[in-house]
Order: structure tokens, then C-alpha cells, then sequence
């Protein structure tokens, strides 16, 4: 059985989406075994303990640095034995310490179409420059921001007089249906990464992009 740890920094809802699929069945083998936050308080640590999961707050402030901080969480994750890591809307950039710990095992959810808008407030950044497509992407975590392999993305219109806040609603929709996928296909040992390319087995390249 797969073991799954979530890192998130605010209310959770990738962080819901994966656990609902867990539940279901949808992603089969496998079992969240801790949810780890930067921030007190937040409803992802709440969504944890809801389904039963261990919730673990990290306070960043006893760290100097970045690779503390992911020591610290490579230790926490290995208590547990944890063998994928997903980032849930965590609004930090992790290290080697982590990566290395996780070959090709950490995934992260961004709400852009990248290498489009990589880093914060992608949706506001896709629209203020007034693209007519934006979406979301699913890819593995490497040492560079928003930059790793993509494994599936969502393409979401941008409608005739939407807001921001609408479209940023809508991307994160489609967030909630792409993540589970990517994580149910890596569970099952069926990505494989070939330079910038992930290959899916027994899933074609369009398969792997949902157009909303």
C-alpha cells in the first residue's frame, strides 16, 4: 500500500480532492498517513484530522533556513513511512534535503498552464495579461519554481466578461478532477519520465490533458 504524505499552507481543498479519491477507491492501494502545515490553524490540518489523518504543524520560525525547515519534514514524513509526497497549495519552495528524499516522488498542483504564470497568483497573472485559455498543471517537483516535468494540465476558457475571481474559481475546479489522476497513475507505477516528458502507461498524450 502506497504511503502518502500532503504538505498544504492553507485551506486544503487539492488536499480534500485527493482524500476523497483515496476514499473512494479511485486511487487504489493506498492511504493518506499525514497532512503537514507551515501555518497553524488552517482548515487543511482541520480536513486531516476530520478523515482521521495525523495533522503535523511545522513552525517555520525555529528554522534559519530552507533546508532546516525540510529536514525537519523529511523527518517528520519518515516517522511514517511515507513514499509520495503531494504539495497542496504549500506556499513554500522546498530543497534538495526533500527532493532527494523523493526521487521523482513529489508532486505538486499549479493553477497555470505552465511554463506559463509559474510562481504566485498564477490566475491573476493569466489574467491581467489577457490570455483567452488558462487552466491548471499537475507536474513533478525539481529544484526550480514551477518548472519539473508535467505529468496532465486542464485547459479552462476565459469567458466573455469574467472576473478574476471567477476564473480563479473555475481553474480550481478543474484542479480538484487533474490531481487525483496524477497521483492515482504514479500510485500505480505507471509514469515514467523521459527528459521533459512524462509517459503514462496505457494513457494517450491526450489523455492526459482535460479541456473544460
Amino acid at each position: 500500500m502506497a504511503r502518502i504524505g500532503v504538505l498544504a499552507s492553507g485551506s486544503g481543498s487539492n488536499f480534500q480532492a485527493l482524500i476523497d479519491a483515496v476514499e473512494s477507491g479511485y486511487i487504489p492501494d493506498s492511504k493518506i498517513v499525514v497532512l503537514i502545515s507551515d501555518k497553524p490553524g488552517v482548515l487543511a490540518l482541520e480536513r486531516a484530522k476530520k478523515h482521521g489523518i495525523e495533522a503535523v504543524y511545522v513552525d517555520v520560525k525555529c528554522f534559519h533556513t530552507r533546508e532546516g525547515i525540510d529536514n525537519k519534514i523529511v523527518s517528520e514524513l519518515s516517522k511514517r513511512k511515507v513514499e509520495i509526497v503531494c504539495l497542496a497549495g504549500y506556499m513554500r519552495i522546498v530543497t534538495r534535503v526533500l527532493l532527494k528524499k523523493f526521487p521523482e516522488r513529489v508532486l505538486n498542483i499549479h493553477p497555470a498552464l505552465l511554463p506559463s504564470f509559474p510562481g504566485l497568483h498564477a490566475q491573476a497573472q493569466a489574467y491581467e495579461y489577457g490570455v483567452k485559455i488558462s487552466g491548471c498543471t499537475v507536474h513533478f517537483v525539481d529544484d526550480r519554481v514551477d518548472h519539473g516535468p508535467i505529468i496532465i494540465q486542464a485547459a479552462v476558457p476565459v469567458l466573455e466578461n469574467e472576473d478574476n475571481e471567477s476564473l480563479r474559481k473555475r481553474i480550481l475546479a478543474a484542479e480538484h478532477k487533474i490531481y487525483p489522476h496524477a497521483l492515482k497513475w504514479l500510485v500505480e507505477g505507471r509514469l515514467k519520465v523521459v527528459g521533459r516528458r512524462v509517459k503514462v502507461e496505457g494513457v494517450s498524450q491526450a489523455a492526459q490533458v482535460l479541456v473544460e
